[in-house]
């Protein structure tokens, strides 16, 4: 993982006009996803799981109801007096309408994805396909939109890719010790 992260930051160092609080923010939930995917593996290797609940998709609806809920008071908290201003614009804007809607369609259908993906493989597989997924995203939008990618850049993109090879080898390099009776 720490090639693959590496990578990344190497691939965003010359984009430093952030704000820290964002960046922040960002840690924090990626710290938040990481638990999840944790816990949601762990439920998944629960005996009985698919008796008492039923798929993975079920798993991954009640595991979001649970974040939305726990969340609530500290959105009202940060973001109640804004809530009319909001959804009078939601109301009145059809462009805003359709991007919230398809937006939060897109990241639950992504984070479903993702859940299904924790079932076939491990946490820390879909934390370094995550982490490489931003690599991807820059070379893709370089790609895309005709920009050249600076050396420092395709280092970094590089590095980080080469990472998640790596890591797809390791069980081939260094052989799992087995387990003795």
């Amino acid at each position: 993982l720490v090639p693959v992260i590496g990578g990344v930051v190497l691939a965003s160092v010359k984009e430093l006009d952030f704000a820290v609080s964002a960046l922040i923010a960002a840690s924090v939930a990626n710290l938040f996803a990481a638990i999840k995917a944790n816990e949601n593996k762990k439920v998944m290797d629960t005996a009985g799981l698919k008796e008492r609940i039923g798929s993975v998709g079920n798993q991954y609806a009640i595991t979001t109801i649970l974040a939305c809920l726990m969340s609530a008071p500290l959105v009202a908290w940060a973001e109640g007096a804004k809530l009319g201003q909001f959804w009078t614009l939601f109301q009145t804007n059809p462009i805003v309408k359709f991007n919230v809607l398809a937006s939060g369609l897109y990241f639950y259908g992504y984070n479903e994805l993702a859940t299904l993906t924790i079932k076939k493989t491990s946490a820390v597989t879909q934390s370094v396909a995550n982490t490489a997924k931003r690599v991807i995203v820059i070379v893709g939008v370089a790609l895309v939109l005709g920009e050249s990618l600076a050396p420092l850049k395709l280092l970094g993109c590089s590095i980080g890719i080469g990472g998640v090879f790596l890591y797809s080898l390791a069980d081939q390099i260094w052989k799992p010790k087995k387990k003795e009776a």
